[in-house]
C-alpha cells in the first residue's frame, strides 16, 4: 500500500461533516506516521473530479452518517474502481437505515425492542394512545447518525414535538420503547471483538452533546463494568450483528442492557465510527494492546471492491 495513493474521504454534507473532520484528521495523521502518502480530499459534490484530479487508487472513507456511510460514497467508489475501506454498499445501507436492520435482527433472532414505524408524512396525526406500549418512548429518525434528531418522550404533550424535530431528516420515523438500562458499546474488528466499553452520560441520554461537546461529563467505563458472562452475551450479540448486516473491517454496535429484565437489546450498528485518538474503538483496541496507528493500519489493509 506504501505505493499507492491514498485518499483519506471526510466531511461529507451532513449533521456530521465536523465529527468526521476529525476522524479523518487523525487517522490520515496516524498513517503519514507509518509512511504512507495521504491525501486529504473535503467530500462535496465534486468527489468524483477530485479522485481523479488527485489520482487516488484506494480511498479511506471516514465518513459519517448519510452520503458516506449509508452506501452512496461506496457505490461511487465501486462505479469508479477504487478500492475502498469498510463495509460493502449492500452492508452500509441496511446499517444506516435502522428500521431494515432491525428487521435484518429479528430474521436472525436477535432481541431488539419493541416499535412502531411511522413515514414523516403521516406522522402528524399520530397520538401517544396509538402507541403500541407505553410512555416514555424514544423517537429518532431512522437514517440519522450521533443521535441526531432524537428524543425520549416522557409526556404524551412532548410527542408531537418530537416526532416533527424526527421529520426534519430523511427516512421514517421510528418510535421505540423506552428501555431504561445501562449503554453498552462493542467493537468489532475483521470479525474480532475488540471489547465492551460502558457509556455513562451526564445527560438525559447519549445525544449529540453528550458525545462530542467539552464538558458534557460524559464518562467511559472500559472494560464494561459488567460480569463475565453478561460480557460473553453482549459480545456474541453484537459479532452477530456485525456478522448478520455482512459489515467488513470495523464497526461499534450499541446496545442497551436492562438489569430488570437481564437481557441486551440492540440498538444499531455503526460502520464508520469515530476514530480519533480518543474514541471509543481505539480505546478498545488499545485494551489489546493495538495503537492507533496499528488500527489506521489494519483498517487500510482491508481496503478492497467489495460488489
Amino acid at each position: 500500500m506504501k505505493d499507492k495513493r491514498i485518499g483519506m474521504l471526510m466531511g461529507g454534507f451532513n449533521a456530521e461533516h465536523e465529527v468526521s473532520l476529525n476522524t479523518g484528521r487523525a487517522l490520515g495523521d496516524a498513517l503519514r506516521k507509518r509512511g504512507y502518502e495521504v491525501s486529504d480530499i473535503i467530500v462535496d459534490e465534486k468527489l468524483p473530479a477530485a479522485l481523479v484530479e488527485k489520482r487516488i487508487e484506494v480511498a479511506f472513507v471516514a465518513l459519517h452518517g448519510r452520503w458516506g456511510e449509508d452506501g452512496c460514497v461506496q457505490g461511487l467508489l465501486e462505479a469508479m474502481r477504487i478500492p475502498y475501506t469498510g463495509s460493502s454498499v449492500l452492508a452500509s445501507a441496511l446499517s444506516m437505515d435502522k428500521v431494515v436492520a432491525k428487521k435484518v435482527f429479528r430474521f436472525h433472532g436477535l432481541r431488539v425492542v419493541e416499535d412502531l414505524v411511522v413515514q414523516a408524512d403521516r406522522a402528524r396525526g399520530l397520538e401517544a394512545g396509538d402507541l403500541p406500549f407505553s410512555l416514555p418512548a424514544v423517537v429518532k429518525p431512522s437514517r440519522e447518525g450521533s443521535s441526531v434528531g432524537t428524543s425520549i418522550v416522557r409526556q404524551a404533550d412532548q410527542l408531537r414535538e418530537a416526532l416533527d424535530e424526527a421529520a426534519r431528516f430523511a427516512g421514517d420515523i421510528l418510535i421505540e420503547r423506552y428501555v431504561p438500562g445501562r449503554e453498552i458499546q462493542v467493537g468489532v474488528l475483521d470479525d474480532r471483538v475488540l471489547g465492551a466499553i460502558e457509556v455513562r452520560p451526564a445527560e438525559a441520554f447519549y445525544n449529540y452533546r453528550a458525545k462530542y461537546a467539552k464538558g458534557a461529563g460524559t464518562q467511559y467505563l472500559f472494560p464494561a463494568p459488567i460480569g463475565p458472562e453478561q460480557t460473553e452475551r453482549v459480545s456474541d450479540l453484537c459479532l452477530k450483528a456485525h456478522q448478520c448486516l455482512g459489515c467488513r473491517g470495523v464497526s461499534r454496535v450499541d446496545t442497551i442492557f436492562s438489569e430488570d429484565e437481564d437481557a441486551f437489546f440492540l440498538l444499531e450498528v455503526n460502520t464508520i465510527p469515530g476514530m480519533t485518538e480518543t474514541s471509543l474503538v481505539p480505546k478498545m483496541a488499545a485494551g489489546l494492546g493495538m495503537s492507533f496507528e496499528d488500527l489506521a493500519e489494519q483498517l487500510l489493509m482491508g481496503a478492497a471492491l467489495k460488489a
